[in-house]
């Protein structure tokens, strides 16, 4: 009996030891991988962001604020130093509260652009780890995950929404699926294995989620809504299980684990979601009808078209992309590779059949969701229903993004393919191989890699990497409240970029809304610098007020710097370029 434990000690040790290095090895492949794949955004990280200088302006100044406020007023999160003077600002856009600890390293502007693009990269190498665990633990082999990991964190879609950080950073969605599933030992090649049980992994699987919900609810709803699918149908076979056997088959520390993990998911969520209810008591003109579901939902040919950004498809697709209405939410193309090794994993796979089928259903209701409301019957049924009935679900405008689903069920069934194609290899293996049998078999195992050579090229940008705006000095001696001239458009997001360096309050900030007070100090500045308008400022708060000239042709305020100040009490210094008036 000793004889035997110490037998099964000694090879339970190479395995314990093998998994522990291909997990060692998967998270510095997907670091590699994601450094890579998203060249050059480390080549000046200080100064350049992917895509444009719009979004990533916006998306590196709150998470700067978020470290900011997290370290110096926590209860004053939500009220920024942006859209001065209305309150709770933090929350008129989504916004990705769950990197704001990684705001709390470094400071000033410099720092946040870095944190920026390091976060920007890491949350691709997240998105691969979470795609292999989740494939992993449904039974693929460790290349099939590598497919579907690749496949699904550096998909062509993605490529539109590189300076979407709230889109793209949805690593979390696998990996807690991922976490979930271990917990609760079922794949989609074993089925439910109660003695593999884990509890903590479980409970493990729910705080990712927790987190991942608070990276914005533009993808986190939809997770929130899915996750809770998921719970209906696993308790309705929980109680299935538990009337057939006489038994439940959950175990009182699993159920547990389930409870308190599902309390905090679902606290997050309705934690985010009272931020943003909250905008709309504030500004009703924040809510969003239908009518911007009808606009943003995208074509069908859509979905096999790449983005501009796309190295392999973008060039290629120009003439068919240049018919969509909004090609950045529109071009929604998850890969030409996967959509084939998907197809193959449909009817060839090691996975139960019963789970394909729900796996392809699952990708169809997804692509429908995702159409929006360009189907024949207008999205009712489809996106526009849960848009009238679902909380919160109105404010999801893009139906395009529900691709991220697609794509994911899609890797699924890729993964699947993959691992039954190593599988046919394997048992191919000649059993006395000569030199021609040998020889076979080697170019039959590097064949292998083609399925990842395919999802691997298909992930290759072309993406700009634009410097970001010079901070002006004249806002770096500007008493606060500052105003910030010309107001409005997308310099809006640099001004709030510029404001990581001490983070003066000011009255400028972009969202897809007007907040009343931002209305009412643009309509107070548009005469400035005359009486009436000193005045009005004054009286608002505002101390100083910054011209930028560069930026003010075509503009309302085009005429600032050729008017007179003399006996209007305020002074006009300029400095590197700017105007600086003091109000006093």
């Amino acid at each position: 009996m000793a004889v035997r434990d110490e037998q099964a000690v000694a090879a339970s040790t190479p395995r314990s030891l093998a998994k522990r290095l291909e997990w060692v090895l998967v998270v510095l492949g997907g670091l590699a991988l994601a450094a890579a794949l998203t060249w050059p955004t480390l080549r000046d990280p200080r100064h350049t962001v992917p895509g444009d200088i719009g979004d990533p302006a916006l998306f590196a100044w709150q998470i700067a604020w978020g470290g900011h406020a997290l370290l110096n007023f926590p209860s004053q999160l939500w009220n920024s130093n942006t859209f001065y003077p209305d309150p709770h600002s933090l929350a008129f856009t989504d916004t990705v509260l769950g990197y704001a600890p990684f705001g709390m390293i470094g400071s000033g502007m410099d720092d946040a652009v870095l944190r920026y693009n390091i976060l920007y990269v890491l949350l691709h190498a997240l998105a691969f780890v979470g795609a292999y665990a989740l494939t992993r633990q449904l039974g693929a082999h460790p290349l099939g995950a590598a497919v579907a990991g690749v496949a699904w964190a550096f998909a062509p879609w993605r490529l539109a929404h590189v300076g979407h950080l709230n889109v793209i950073s949805t690593g979390g969605i696998a990996l807690s699926l991922a976490m979930i599933a271990r917990g609760h030992g079922w794949s989609l090649r074993r089925g439910h294995r109660p003695e593999r049980h884990r509890p903590w992994w479980a409970l493990a699987g729910w705080l990712v989620g927790a987190w991942q919900i608070t990276l914005g609810l533009a993808v986190g709803l939809a997770f929130a809504y899915v996750m809770l699918a998921l719970c209906l149908v696993v308790a309705a076979g929980f109680g299935w299980s538990w009337w057939r056997r006489g038994r439940p088959s959950f175990g009182r520390r699993l159920l547990a684990a389930d409870l308190i993990g599902g309390v905090f998911f679902a606290a997050a969520t309705v934690y985010m979601g009272l931020a943003f209810a909250r905008v709309v008591q504030l500004h009703p003109q924040a809510d969003r009808g239908l009518n911007w579901t009808e606009m943003y939902s995208p074509a069908w040919r859509g979905l096999f078209l790449a983005p501009e950004s796309s190295w392999l498809w973008g060039a290629r697709h120009a003439a068919e992309r240049s018919e969509l209405f909004w090609p950045p939410e529109m071009a929604l193309l998850p890969g030409i590779g996967l959509i084939v090794l998907a197809t193959t994993g449909v009817f060839f796979s090691v996975f139960r059949t019963r789970h394909r089928v729900l796996l392809t259903v699952g990708v169809a209701v997804a692509v429908v969701l995702t159409l929006g409301a360009t189907l024949p019957w207008h999205g009712d049924p489809g996106y526009l229903t849960l848009s009238k009935h679902l909380p919160g679900w109105a404010a999801l405008r893009t139906p395009g993004r529900m691709t991220l689903w697609s794509s994911l069920l899609l890797a699924v069934l890729a993964a699947g393919a993959v691992t039954a194609l190593v599988n046919e290899v394997r048992e191919s293996a000649p059993w006395r191989p000569g030199v021609v049998a040998r020889g076979k078999f080697v170019a039959l195992r590097l064949a292998l890699l083609i399925p990842l050579a395919m999802v691997t090229v298909e992930g290759v940008n072309k993406t700009e990497h634009p410097e970001v705006l010079r901070y002006p000095a004249a806002l770096g001696v500007a008493q606060e409240p500052a105003l910030v001239l010309p107001s409005g458009g997308s310099l809006e997001m640099s001004i709030m970029l510029w404001t990581t360096n001490g983070f003066p309050r000011i009255p400028n900030g972009v969202v897809t809304f007007v907040p009343t007070g931002q209305e009412r100090i643009r309509s107070l500045s548009m005469t400035f610098p005359d009486s009436p308008s000193i005045a009005a400022l004054r009286a608002e708060g505002i101390r100083s007020v910054v011209v930028l000239p560069e930026w003010l042709a075509g503009t309302p305020w085009e005429p600032v710097p050729s008017r007179p100040i003399d006996g209007l009490g305020i002074t006009r210094e300029e400095i590197d370029g700017a105007l600086l008036y003091r109000l006093g």
